[in-house]
């Protein structure tokens, strides 16, 4: 039985190993689940037995991302606390608003993506939540409840997780609207603005005035920089 689970892990490995090329070279759309499957010198049946679906394929080859990433492998083994809390919120925001910011133009791609799975049939935006949900929900629920047990934060609704989704996909409507070479919306100052996102959010989630002056960053955004810049000229 380990030989076999061995066996069907190490395939599982070399399809994705192989649609990682396929789609580095050919994007989401160009990309079929028949030719990630000659890639792998496999069948199609056959990669459907692992994966059902390109969106699947994909969204699994993000979730090996974002583990690898070394700024999520920090944050996800800190102690749950309104520290940690915060820091995951900030490193939300700052992901984000360096994207809409054209600093990688393959991560704009996904962003896009993501959007437009939500506007057809959901399945690629269903399976990322759930890989996002995996990754960092039992983080976030269980800083939560450490801070507001240390009297920094109190209880919003019935429904914690909640919480990190409408911190989520406020920040990812905000990234929306700068992604295009023209953004739809500037927010005025962009210095100020992935502070200003970070303290909405946390206000949002529960946190009290103290606990968000003593452990926001107060450092600039140097990913805005550029852009501050651009539009102060």
């Amino acid at each position: 039985m380990s030989s076999l689970r061995m066996t069907s892990d190490l395939r599982r490995q070399l399809i994705l190993s192989a649609a990682k090329r396929c789609f580095a070279r050919h994007g989401f759309a160009g990309t079929t689940t028949k030719s990630v499957a000659a890639a792998a010198a496999i069948s199609e049946a056959l990669l459907f037995k692992h994966f059902p679906s390109k969106a699947a394929l994909y969204a699994e080859i993000l979730a090996e991302e974002c583990e690898a990433d070394p700024d999520l492998a920090h944050l996800l083994f800190q102690p749950p606390s309104t520290a940690t809390l915060v820091e995951l919120v900030q490193g939300m925001v700052g992901h984000f608003l360096q994207i809409a910011n054209g600093s990688d133009e393959e991560e704009a791609q996904r962003l896009r993506l993501m959007v437009t799975s939500q506007l057809d049939d959901g399945e690629f935006a269903r399976l990322l939540y759930g890989k996002v949900a995996g990754l960092i929900g039992s983080l976030f629920k269980a800083s939560l409840d450490r801070a507001i047990a240390a009297g920094e934060a109190v209880r919003v609704g019935g429904e914690p997780l909640n919480l990190f989704w409408f911190a989520h996909h406020t920040v990812l409507t905000a990234a929306l609207s700068r992604l295009p070479a023209v953004p739809c919306l500037t927010y005025g100052n962009a210095a100020d603005l992935e502070r200003q996102l970070c303290e909405f959010l946390l206000r949002g989630i529960g946190l009290n005035e103290a606990a968000i002056t003593s452990h926001l960053s107060r450092d600039l955004p140097q990913h805005l920089a550029p852009q501050v810049t651009a539009e102060g000229a």
